[in-house]
This record gives structure tokens, sequence and C-alpha cells, in this order.
């Protein structure tokens, strides 16, 4: 996967995009907290609805993009949407179950970890990045492993846990790589329909196997299901995909750790969960961190991006 070789400059409106990916990513974990259902079955459901919404707006206006991706010169980028679908499933499949099997601050701190393995991907696809950045990875990462209060379990199901949350920092690494390369020559809309469409097939086999309820929920939990719909899944994931444009993945990464004093503070306003002091000094760990990422990401030589002849307007 060859990185790409030329990126548009930053702009008012993806900067906006960001934040605004931020605060709804930060959404997702009081959301599923509050909702009574299945994590999987949760993931599956704000897939499956984001393509209910997504899909008929995608199929009216890029017909002909949909069909270059099935048919025509553009079934390697098709290809690149699949993968990053597969990936996203991937990263649902292992990191929820890890919360079950290890504690949640270690799961957290270890899912966490995206941004080290995006590094490595950036790496290996040829990039050089400056040390500064590999320095603020390193901050950013410290951060977030004191904010959750991070804790090391011994028994075999806390070590199982470890893994799979480490499992699904990694896969959610792919899934950013693959969603750069997709995002270089295809609309916003047409790449999240595909992606989280995969991704909801994927977790719905996983779900019937597993025997995984995915109905008879109540009202607030629904509720909870399609607040997730539109603020973690189009607000969140769709807003950081449409960034991939003009953000290299590695950055990306680093940003979505901002959730983690996002979801803090929600969890403050919504639930009264009153941080503690240690969480404060690993959220400005983490917030130091990402501002060294971001501006230390800005010496990194331009890179191309192939031309693309349909404007990408969404």
């Amino acid at each position: 996967m060859p990185p790409p070789s030329h990126r548009p400059s930053l702009d008012p409106l993806t900067t906006g995009a960001v934040g605004l990916a931020v605060v709804a990513v930060s959404s997702s974990a009081p959301l599923i907290a509050y909702a009574a259902a299945p994590a999987l079955a949760i993931a599956f459901w704000r897939n499956l609805l984001a393509v209910a919404v997504l899909g008929p707006f995608s199929l009216a206006r890029r017909r002909a993009e949909f069909r270059r991706l099935a048919t025509g010169v553009g079934r390697r980028e098709g290809l690149f949407c699949v993968l990053s679908g597969v990936a996203l499933a991937g990263h649902f499949a292992t990191w929820v179950p890890s919360a079950q099997l290890t504690t949640v601050a270690t799961s957290t701190a270890l899912v966490a970890t995206q941004p080290v393995w995006q590094g490595l991907i950036a790496r290996a696809q040829g990039r050089r990045l400056p040390r500064i950045v590999w320095i603020g990875i390193a901050v950013a990462v410290g951060g977030a492993a004191v904010a959750t209060g991070v804790d090391v379990g011994v028994s075999g199901r806390a070590v199982l846990g470890d893994v799979l949350a480490l499992a699904g920092a990694m896969f959610a690494a792919v899934y950013t790589a693959f969603g750069e390369r997709a995002r270089t020559s295809i609309s916003t809309t047409t790449y999240t329909t595909i992606c989280y469409g995969i991704c909801a097939l994927i977790l719905l086999a996983m779900c019937l196997v597993g025997g995984v309820r995915l109905t008879g929920f109540d009202g607030r939990t629904w509720l909870a299901i399609l607040a997730l719909v539109v603020g973690a899944q189009l607000l969140g994931h769709s807003m950081f995909n449409y960034a991939l444009q003009k953000i290299p993945a590695t950055t990306v990464s680093v940003l979505i750790l901002l959730e983690a004093p996002g979801a803090a503070l929600l969890g403050w306003a919504w639930l009264g969960q009153v941080p503690r002091p240690y969480a404060l000094l690993g959220m400005a760990l983490l917030l130091a961190g990402v501002a060294v990422v971001v501006l230390g990401g800005r010496r990194t030589a331009p890179t191309a991006l192939p031309t693309d002849p349909t404007p990408l307007d969404d």
C-alpha cells in the first residue's frame, strides 16, 4: 500500500470537522454505558442504521462512482473500502470483549496505543516521521494510560483481555490506514456507506454465531443507539474519515485520543462521575502529546494524492 504523495492544505472546514468528530465520539462510551444491550449488538445497529441513512443518498448521487469501484478503474479503491470495513469489524469484535475480560481502564489504555501502530504502518509505507512526532505519540499514549487509571492484570483471563485490546488498537490503525488510501479518490459518503455496510454484515454474522441478542430492547436503549448513530457514527467516524483527505492517518489516530477527556467531561456532566486527580494529570499529558504531534507533523515532507477526476464535495 504505497503512501500518498500530496495532501491539500488544511482548511477551516476540515478543522471544524475534526473538532465536531472529537465531540461526537466522546459521547460513545457514556451512551454505551447507558444502553441496556450487548455491546456487539450496539456496534451492529450503529453501523447498519448509519448505512440506512447514508445508502439512499449515496446511491442517488454517486451511482457512477459505485460503478467505477465495482467494475472500472477504481476497483483498487473499492477493495480499500471493503478492507477498511473488515478492519473496523475486527476492531469492534476484539476491543468490545476485551473490556469484559480485563478491566475497562486497562482495555481503554491499551486500545489507545492505536497511534503507535499507525506510526509503524506509516513507517512501513516509506514515510519518515520526525522524532518529535514519535515523542508526541509516546506522551499522548502515556497520558491516556494515566487518565484511564491503567492497572496490570496477571490472570489468564486478564492477559487474554489485554491481547484483545491490543488487537483492537491494531485493527483500528489498519482501518484508518485503508481509509486514508480510499479517501484519496472516493467521496466520504461512498466510502462510509461501503465501509459501514461491510462492517455491519460481519458483525451480524458474529452476533448470530455467538447467540448475541439483537432485538427486544427497551425504548431507552433504542434512543441511546439512535444517538450513537447520529453522534459517534455519522458525526464522529464519518467526519474523521472526511478529514483523512487532508490529515495524515497518524495524526488522526492521535486526535482520536481526545475522546478520553471528552468522554470524561460528558460522564461528569451526564452521569455525575467526577474525574480523579490523576485523571486530570493524564488528560493534560494527552493534550500536550496531541499538540506536539499536530505541530511536529508539519515538518513532514508533503505527500501527493493521486489525481481524482471527480470532485470530493462531501
